[in-house]
């Protein structure tokens, strides 16, 4: 039974809440002795450059390549002796520092493409290249081990493949009131009052109201559990700022859901890069910064870990426009307050080894991180939910 429901079906609960602070503690036993790990997905959307952000301030073939867009050492924060995050990523050092950044190098995976859509596709549904697939990991965790739609849930207004499975998908939304007024819209009851006699068939508008149906069923427990907190963190004025306030309210509140989504797009930075891109990662820093706190303050932070990836990197060489084309392997953060592995986790790219087109060279399978999230994280078989293959684990959780 879960605490919720143990509160509200016993003959306790009137005199318990009564009493808040026994309440608060009682909850924190039940959490500590079930457990319920969160994991917060971030993509930087666009393909964010990586050696501008977590940059080789050493390596002399990073200024020769770059000699318009290179970051001046005199502006890096120093991580390493060879490796320094781009100035507007202050406030992510300071969490660095604390022990609650792991760095993961050289991130890709084998026969990479350069296509936003086809790459993006690649990294949400962890297939091969080769590979096409309608279901994406998320979804199928959802599939495996999830119970309602709300266990995942996309901070946005719309679903990304990586949240839809075979069988169920998440729940799109980034306003858990206009949500639960739109499911109780006449129109909306109409429809699906309506469905039992359509005779509609899975695949065409039969799917749809199946969706109907898993929105209105999870729009109202979303509403009324997360409007029982309301974040009084400061938080910038920024929309990525404003998913992440919203993404909080919703782990603070208790809401049971595993997996939560959130996107900042803009990195498609072909043209002028470095004012673009050092705006986007200080809206970046500034907001995971404000999370972090958020967390920390009501204890959620240690059963929480924060995923950051793009669905590729940049080219070494600086194109004619002071920006970057398409590239390969990239960085991927993982934040929290327990890593095994703390700062940087592996080497940084080698510049002397290319592939042919001038990209790096992966090291790192992202699907290696997926396995180890999924194992060492969420508790789960990672085999069942990344097609029976098996992929080495990692050691920063």
């Amino acid at each position: 039974m879960k605490r919720r429901d143990f509160l509200k079906n016993t003959g306790l609960a009137s005199s318990l809440f009564l009493v808040p602070s026994f309440v608060k503690a009682f909850e924190k036993i039940a959490t500590e002795q079930l457990g319920f790990k969160r994991l917060v997905i971030i993509q930087l959307s666009g393909g964010n450059d990586g050696l501008n952000t977590v940059i080789p301030f050493r390596n002399d073939i990073y200024y020769k390549k770059r000699q318009d867009i290179a970051i001046p050492k005199s502006k890096i924060i120093s991580l390493t002796d060879d490796l320094g995050f781009h100035e507007s990523l202050l406030p992510l050092k300071q969490l660095y520092d604390q022990g609650y950044v792991s760095i993961i190098n050289n991130v890709g995976y084998p026969n990479p493409d350069r296509s936003h859509f086809r790459s993006t596709d690649i990294w949400h549904t962890a297939t091969d290249a080769d590979k096409y697939a309608t279901s994406g990991w998320l979804g199928r965790y959802l599939d495996q081990y999830g119970q309602h739609p709300f266990n995942a849930i996309e901070v946005d207004d719309s679903l990304s493949l990586a949240l839809k499975g075979e069988i169920n998908n998440g729940i799109a939304t980034k306003n858990a009131a206009l949500l639960f007024n739109s499911a109780r819209e006449p129109y909306f009851k109409k429809i699906l009052a309506n469905q039992q006699d359509a005779h509609l068939s899975e695949h065409n508008l039969g799917y749809l109201y199946k969706t109907l149906i898993a929105a209105e069923s999870s729009a109202k427990y979303i509403y009324e559990t997360s409007k029982t907190f309301k974040s009084k963190q400061e938080y910038p004025q920024s929309p990525f700022a404003k998913q992440l306030k919203t993404t909080a309210e919703f782990i603070n509140s208790g809401l049971d859901t595993k997996v939560f989504y959130t996107s900042l797009g803009g990195f498609d930075t072909h043209a002028n890069q470095l004012n673009k891109q050092k705006q986007l990662l200080k809206v970046y820093a500034e907001g995971i910064e404000s999370f972090v706190k958020d967390l920390k303050e009501n204890d959620t932070f240690k059963d929480t870990l924060i995923l950051t990836f793009s669905e590729f990197g940049r080219r070494v060489q600086q194109n004619a426009a002071n920006g970057t084309d398409h590239g390969t392997a990239n960085n991927v953060f993982i934040i929290g307050e327990n890593l095994k592995q703390k700062g940087i986790y592996n080497g940084a790219p080698n510049l002397l080894k290319l592939d042919t087109n001038g990209d790096l060279i992966y090291e790192i399978d992202f699907r290696q991180i997926y396995a180890t999230v999924l194992e060492n994280w969420l508790g789960v078989d990672a085999k069942a939910i990344l097609f029976e293959k098996s992929f080495k684990k990692l050691h920063f959780i």
